[in-house]
This record gives structure tokens, sequence and C-alpha cells, in this order.
């Protein structure tokens, strides 16, 4: 067998044991293990294990992941969790659909502590759907609201699923996070725009809230400056060059420290327990990058992605073409994995081909983001609906997928509007040197 039919043998193989319920980090080593035992050698491959391993958990950038992690779990137990929400609907909540655009403001504030979609619309949801069924909101409307704005905790810096592409595809953490600001920025205005338009077209939808006072509203402002002021200081710092990506985390983690102390509540177990959940999250997410690496380096010994590129060269496509493609493969397979499992598959095999016809990689990782997030929300797995539903059990998984409509629309025509103009994406890190 030809070694770029082994490779394609793995692919198919990979794709099998994810749809089997085999967890990503072990599918992605034994597929990359197999596959280079067949191409190199089995000893060969054992031994290119002890190596990947070796140079993955020491490499010292991958330090900036539990960093940024126990950050934002500093944070959570600081009591900032829910702020953002609260301070945004004290400025948003007596316009029509107001509570829920100041969803999407809470879930942009929270995603730059938490770095997750998922942990996004869990908090946000906790908070906010409560209060727009006891205004009165549409049950679906609400919950496509709150389903789509959590997809922007995967995009916001520091964003982990940025930091993972950085790590997978060795690209600058930083240029991934200064990218990805004005990408996130239009994804919530394109947001609220949905929900403007929606709550224009049919006033019931979102009726407004009691109009709160200046006086009313500074204490929610307040509430945010602390956190606000760290999230600023730490990316911004990041992306301007006087910190590294290590060293940002860093910072965040020790101005989440005082942050809390500030606040008061600081106690030996809660910090015992940011400090377990730290390291429970990290393992698995090592375990998944090693995993990938092993892949990665399968795949391109296998020589599928040049064969691919090659196909896609001489078949004359512009790479419009070609990026819309790899888009609607990336949606298919969205549909049945989730968003990490969809992005540590497909790096390997789509990157080569991007940089080949000629695509920046710091932008193909905000595209390969952006569309792993619409992966959240669409039918049939949509992780961020079921989230909701296990909070709300009472609305049926059908009115929710509905609700998400208007905003898969959204989504959509944002993507097409970051394909169609890359300086969305890649204009704030060459302005920044990042």
């Amino acid at each position: 067998m030809s070694p770029e039919m082994i490779g394609i043998a793995g692919i198919l193989m990979l794709l099998l044991l994810l749809a089997i319920g085999t967890p990503i980090g072990v599918g992605l080593g034994l597929v990359g293990l197999g596959g280079l035992a067949l191409l190199i050698s089995p000893e060969a491959a054992v031994i290119k294990i002890g190596v990947v391993t070796f140079e993955t958990i020491s490499r010292y950038e991958l330090g900036v992941l539990p960093l940024f992690l126990l950050m934002a779990h500093l944070c959570f137990a600081a009591g900032a969790s829910r702020d953002f929400f609260s301070a945004a609907a004290a400025f948003l909540g007596h316009r029509r659909g107001g509570l829920a655009l100041a969803s999407i403001g809470g879930c942009a504030g929270f995603g730059a502590i938490s770095g997750s979609s998922l942990a996004t619309v869990a908090t946000i949801s906790s908070v906010a759907l409560p209060e727009m069924r006891r205004a009165g909101y549409a049950p679906g409307f609400a919950t496509g609201a709150l389903a789509a704005g959590g997809t922007l905790g995967s995009l916001v810096p520091p964003s982990g699923a940025l930091i993972v592409f950085g790590i997978i595809a060795e690209q600058s953490i930083g240029k991934l996070f200064a990218a990805s600001i004005i990408p996130a920025a239009t994804q919530a205005l394109f947001y609220m725009a949905t929900i403007s338009l929606l709550c224009l077209w049919k006033p019931e939808l979102g009726p407004r809230a009691q109009r709160l006072t200046w006086r009313e509203r500074m204490p929610a402002l307040r509430s945010i400056a602390d956190v606000a002021l760290l999230i600023v200081f730490v990316i911004g710092g990041l992306m301007i060059g006087w910190f590294t990506p290590t060293e940002a985390a860093s910072v965040g983690v020790l101005g989440a420290l005082l942050l809390w102390a500030f606040r008061g509540g600081f106690t030996l177990a809660a910090f015992q327990n940011a400090l377990s959940t730290t390291l429970r999250t990290t393992g698995m997410i090592y375990v998944v990058i090693i995993g990938a690496i092993l892949f990665a380096t399968f795949i391109s010994v296998s020589e599928v992605t040049e064969h691919l590129a090659q196909l896609v060269i001489s078949s004359h496509a512009s790479p419009t073409v070609a990026i819309i493609v790899m888009a609607l493969v990336l949606l298919l397979l969205g549909s049945f994995l989730d968003g990490l499992a969809l992005m540590l598959l497909t790096t390997p095999i789509f990157l080569p081909i991007a940089e080949q016809l000629g695509m920046s990689p710091i932008w193909f990782g905000i595209f390969l983001v952006r569309t792993m997030e619409i992966g959240f929300v669409h039918p049939p797995l949509g992780l961020n609906v079921y989230v909701i539903h296990s909070m709300a059990k009472d609305i049926p998984l059908g009115t929710i997928f509905r609700g998400i409509i208007p905003f898969l629309t959204a989504d959509f025509l944002h993507l097409a509007l970051l394909i169609a103009v890359p300086a969305l994406t890649l204009w704030l890190p060459g302005v920044l040197g990042a």
C-alpha cells in the first residue's frame, strides 16, 4: 500500500474511533503510532512517541495553557463570573431585546476570562436565562441568543482553542490573539444586529425591561472594572510586546490572585480546588496535544497533504474556492465531532494546503476556530444547545434549535466576510507588530 493510501486509511480510522466514542487524545495517538509503524517501522514509531512526548511537555511556551486556565479559575473564585452580564444588562436592558443584547456582551466579556465556549454559555446562561424568562422573552429567542453568544468564548483572547492551535501549528500565540480581536468584535456585532432586527420584526420576542438611572448603573460598572483592567493589561501587554505569552499568563495569575484578595473571600480550600481543576484540565489537554502532534507527524510522513495540495493546484481552483470547500467540510464534520476534535483532526491536513495556496497560517487559525464555533450551535451535535437544555429542561430541544436559525444565518454571513476580507484578521497583528 502506498504511503498516501495509508494516510487516507489512517484518517478514516480516526473518524471511526471518534464515532464510537474513543477519547480524542487516545484516538489521535493510536492512529499516529499505527501509521508511523507501517511507514517507518514499529521500533522507530515507538522512539518517535518518546521524543514527541518529551519535547512537548518540556516546551517553555506550553506553560501558557495551564497558567491562563489557572487565571480563569482564580477569577471564577473571586466571583467575577456573573458580573459582565449584570453590567451589560444595566445599560441595555431597557431596550427591545436588551437582555439578549446584554447576554452577548456578557459572553464576550466572560470569554476573556474563560477562553472556553462551553464554560461561557453555561455561566452566562445560569444568570441571563432566568432574567429573560422573568421578563417574558420568547424561550427560543432567549436560548438562541445565549447559545450563539457562548461561541464567543472560543475566539475572544485568551482563547484556549487559539492557544492549542498555536502550539500544534507552531504559530505565535500573541499574533493569534491580536488577529482574533476584530473578528470577535464583528461577530458580537452581527449577533446584536440579528437581535435588533428580530425585535424590530416581532417586538414581543424581547420586551423592554425597566430603565435604570445612572446612579443605579454605576455599581454594576464598578463590579467589572478590576477584572476588565486585568484583562486589558494582560492581553494588551502581550499584543504590544510587553510580555511573552507565558509571561502574560504569569502576570494574569498574579493579578487574579491580587484581585481575589482585594475582593475578599480567599480561602486555602478554594485555592486548592482552583489548582486541582486546572491540573486535571491541563493533563487532559496535554494528552490531546501529544496525540495531535503524533497524528500530524504521521500525516506529514504519508505525504497526503502534499498530494491534496497538488490536486487543488492542478485543478486551478482559486484560494477562495478552496477555502470555501474546506469550510463546507469543516461544517459537515462539525455535525458529529466536538470543536477540539475537529480542529486537531483537520489542522494537519488543511493547514499545509492553505499555506501552499498562499494563505496566512494566522488567518487560517482564526478561520478554523470561527468555523469550529459554528459547530457548537448547529444540529445535530450543537454542544452549546445541550448545555442550555440541561439548565432548562422544560424548553424542548427543537425550540432551542429553531431559535438558533437566525444566529446561524449571521454566523455564515460573518464567516463569508472573514473569507472575503482577510484584512479583518491580519490588519491588527500587522499594526501592532505582534
